[in-house]
């Protein structure tokens, strides 16, 4: 049996704690889950007691893993501590490693303490292929992702251009990962995952489009290197409740948190 902590309870966080709970993932169990206002939420009474907005109440319990499922500033608030609290990282957030000090401090903590950061694939596809590529010269990394208008609610895009008007695509950003993961912190953390994998936050290229044609949110990734290439087109059916994110950001963690449980493990 694995024992977890869960920071954050908004659409991934809820995915992966009631899926746990109602016996999904077997050998893994929640001891304890850390929000920063526990009166917003209507939940189940067993999970009412899980919830805690006290830090030394959470990081009383020994967890194995705590899986991080609430934005950039928890990696920046809690990362150190968890791994000083002698659990794995799981990271969701994981486009906060665009902050280049942030990302050596986290990982020189988990050497000290031997502990492991945890990035699942979420949201992209193909990582186990782009990281094994990585070990030999890699030419370039590229990702084009396209979302579909209510997918930019509340981001910088929505400065940009009217999205109800939209009719056609609308390319709101060329540049680099470390760029893209920055300024849209909740919407393109696969940039993020992808140049972890591949070649870096710097030499990793990224478009993404608001595009009004579609419905799902859709990634495209190409890589050249010695490994060969690679053209990969993923389409993610968005979360009802948070269109940024998709149903299988909080699958991606559990097939994680399954794989520690598990004797059998495929697709590392």
């Amino acid at each position: 049996m694995i024992t977890i902590g869960v920071i954050g309870y908004g659409t991934i966080g809820e995915d992966v704690v009631q899926a746990i709970m109602q016996g999904c993932e077997e050998g893994v169990q929640v001891a304890s889950i850390l929000v920063r206002d526990r009166s917003r939420y209507q939940v189940q009474p067993e999970i009412a007691e899980l919830m805690t907005e006290q830090e030394e109440v959470f990081f009383s319990y020994d967890f194995d893993i705590v899986v991080e499922s609430a934005g950039h500033e928890a990696i920046k608030r809690y990362g150190e501590k968890v791994l000083e609290h002698g659990a794995d990282l799981l990271v969701v957030s994981v486009g906060a490693f665009a902050d280049k000090e942030l990302q050596e401090r986290l990982m020189k903590k988990a050497a000290e303490k031997r502990r492991k950061i945890i990035i699942p694939s979420a949201a992209i596809g193909g990582l186990d292929r782009i990281a094994a590529g990585s070990l030999g010269p890699m030419e370039e990394v590229t990702l084009i992702t396209r979302k579909p208008p209510k997918a930019w609610y509340g981001t910088l895009i929505e400065q940009q251009v009217n999205l109800a008007e939209l009719d056609e695509p609308y390319c709101a950003f060329e540049g680099v990962a470390r760029d893209s993961a920055r300024l849209f912190p909740e919407s393109v953390n696969v940039s993020a995952a992808l140049s972890l994998a591949g070649v870096g936050f710097d030499r990793t290229k990224v478009k993404v489009f608001v595009d009004p044609h579609i419905t799902h949110n859709t990634h495209e990734i190409e890589a050249k290197g010695k490994f060969g290439q690679i053209k990969l087109q993923i389409q993610n059916t968005p979360s009802a409740r948070n269109p940024k994110t998709g149903y299988i950001v909080a699958m991606s963690v559990r097939k994680t948190l399954r794989d520690r449980a598990s004797h059998f493990v495929i697709g590392v």
